[in-house]
């Protein structure tokens, strides 16, 4: 039987690829379609798109918690940087806004 997913590094990943579990499930959540997703990523095919969310919906309250973890671990590295670095922060942000409220 085939396996589509890989846990190694900390992390879940599709397995034979550096794509993570993370990015593929986030992209279904967000309400992509398999073939979306798998257009998404040039090196996915949709045969591993749909194996890695067929894992995901099997182990899905393990991964869910594995996901909360992942997100709370990010936001504790952003608040830590914010208040490392500051000023950075302040500009990132700003030309972050001039770029979102910019006519494309």
């Amino acid at each position: 039987m085939q396996h589509y997913v890989d846990q190694h590094d900390g992390g879940y990943w599709i397995a034979g690829t550096r794509v993570s579990l993370d990015s593929v499930v986030s992209a279904f959540l967000d309400g992509l379609s398999p073939e979306s997703i798998a257009d998404s990523f040039d090196t996915l095919t949709l045969e591993q798109v749909f194996g890695a969310l067929a894992y995901y919906l099997k182990h899905r309250p393990e991964i869910d918690v594995y996901l909360q973890q992942s997100e709370a671990d990010f936001d504790e590295v952003c608040h830590r940087l914010r208040e490392a670095h500051p000023l950075l922060c302040q500009k990132l942000e700003a030309a972050r806004r001039r770029t979102v409220t910019e006519p494309a």
